[in-house]
């Protein structure tokens, strides 16, 4: 049922290229959101100044662009709860910081990184929990004048509540955390920076998310949220806390989580590679949800049609790149033709373009396209497909030479070029081009697979490609001649 109050957010920080995995998690929020005909928040994170950078930043909006997400609220639209941008609601934070510390919902810890590491270390010794033992949770201000007299930096910490905390995660089911498992965390640093931890859960509030879909990996943090979220509640900074839902890993390889350093992680490869935002988007949303049982492929229209967080399962799920390009070239050929001539045309000029721009030839190119559409798995397969077209001479692929050019394949050659060059005018079509190979083959007992592999080859330079005798019939009677006798030329040589 459509809910229009479900308010969600996409929270990336600027930092590098967009991961797959992270482009699954602005999916799942952006589906959710317009299923419900509700309000997706499109938020930057980006109060670490060591790591984001401008760069990042206009990245993230093209890539969203490129993706086809839109928001309601965030970057270059703005809105009510405006500023969108982390960096530019400091104010914000420290305001709230305060306000914590002063409802004793947070207290200043004195304690060096030395001392943590030790008292940590002895812990573990003891099989006890290593996380936060809570020294500094009750400082006298002597301690205090003391703690600064001795030029003691001090960090912010929460002071976590001493009883369990259950939540209904809507992916995963009813979850319990008990207190020795969460201790009380880092709010501020020492330098009054606010960190993660606070900044996010505050803007939530503050932006009225209702429900928070996330990686799988930030599900440990989840009760240390609901605490705040309870401590902001009562301080009047929130209004509710939102429900959560925690998406199921993405998985490379070695059954390990896709990390940023996996090639196959990048948006930018699927991008540069020729993918379809439709195709790549399909793809991911298979990772954790399935819009049936026997339906592999279908468009986003549908698949917002049908999108319900329930429905996420809960298990890791494996990054396929085979199946992902399977499905993409599915969604080249559902393309109409004109489309995916237009699609390809960024391969098809410089820098991918191995011949000068003016040796592009539109019309061939429209002409060649219904037939290299169902062949492609991405569009940069275009340039290889059809450069034959456009290069003054074909590629030279020396395997390909060695593989198709065979004892006897000049004789062949010569049959096929007389027969060839008695098809004129009207006669030049792809039936007729056809035959007369097929004629050439016959003549030296072979048959039709056999005979077209060096007419092939001499031609577009390549054993396999787009049908070869619509190609013929797009390159021209006397181009396909000289390239069958420059063939025969090398062969005799």
């Amino acid at each position: 049922m459509a809910n229009a109050n479900v308010r969600v957010r996409f929270c990336p920080s600027p930092t590098g290229n967009p991961h797959v995995g992270l482009v699954r998690t602005a999916l799942f929020n952006w589906a959710f959101a317009r299923h419900h005909g509700g309000t997706l928040v499109f938020r930057i994170e980006d109060t670490d100044a060591a790591r984001d950078s401008e760069e990042s930043y206009q990245q993230l909006l093209d890539s969203m662009r490129w993706l086809g997400f839109d928001w309601d609220e965030g970057p270059e639209i703005g809105g009510p709860h405006a500023p969108y941008r982390q960096s530019q609601r400091m104010d914000i934070y420290k305001d709230v910081a305060q306000k914590l510390l002063e409802g004793g919902y947070a207290y200043r810890c004195y304690c060096t990184a030395e001392e943590l590491d030790e008292r940590r270390e002895a812990a573990r010794a003891a099989g006890r929990p290593s996380g936060y033992d809570g020294k500094c949770r009750v400082v006298t201000p002597e301690q205090q004048t003391a703690y600064e007299a001795e030029g003691r930096a001090s960090i912010v910490r929460f002071r976590m509540p001493d009883e369990a905390i259950t939540f209904t995660d809507i992916v995963r089911g009813e979850l319990t955390f008990t207190p020795e498992n969460v201790p009380d965390y880092g709010i501020v640093r020492a330098n009054g920076a606010p960190l993660y931890t606070l900044v996010n859960p505050v803007d939530d509030a503050l932006m009225e998310i209702t429900h928070v879909l996330r990686g799988e990996d930030l599900l440990s943090s989840t009760p240390r949220q609901i605490a705040l979220y309870k401590a902001l509640i009562e301080l009047g900074v929130a209004k509710s806390v939102p429900e959560f839902g925690h998406l199921p890993y993405v998985m490379g390889e070695g059954n390990k989580k896709l990390s940023k350093r996996d090639p196959q992680a990048s948006l930018n490869l699927y991008r540069e590679r020729g993918f379809l935002p439709a195709g790549l988007l399909n793809y991911l949303s298979l990772l954790g949800w399935s819009l049936s049982a026997d339906q592999d492929i279908f468009s986003m229209e549908e698949m917002v049609a049908a999108f319900d967080i329930k429905d996420v399962n809960a298990n890791p799920a494996r990054f396929d790149l085979k199946k992902a390009e399977a499905i993409n070239a599915d969604h080249i050929r559902r393309l109409d033709v004109k489309a995916f001539a237009e699609a390809c045309e960024p391969w098809l000029q410089a820098p991918h373009a191995p011949w000068a721009p003016e040796a592009f030839d539109r019309a061939a190119w429209e002409a060649i396209a219904p037939h290299a559409q169902t062949r492609l798995t991405v569009l940069s397969d275009i340039t290889a497909n059809v450069d034959f077209l456009f290069l003054d001479e074909p590629a030279e692929d020396e395997a390909s030479w060695a593989k198709a050019m065979k004892e006897g394949s000049d004789a062949l050659l010569r049959t096929a070029r007389a027969k060839l060059a008695d098809l004129e005018g009207a006669a030049w079509n792809a039936d007729a081009i056809k035959a007369a190979v097929v004629a050439a083959g016959e003549e030296h007992g072979l048959k039709l697979g056999k005979a077209q592999a060096p007419v092939r080859v001499a031609v577009t330079g390549r054993t396999v490609g787009l049908p070869l005798f619509e190609s013929l019939e797009i390159l021209g009677r006397e181009r396909t001649l000289a390239r069958v006798d420059a063939a025969l030329a090398k062969l005799t040589a």
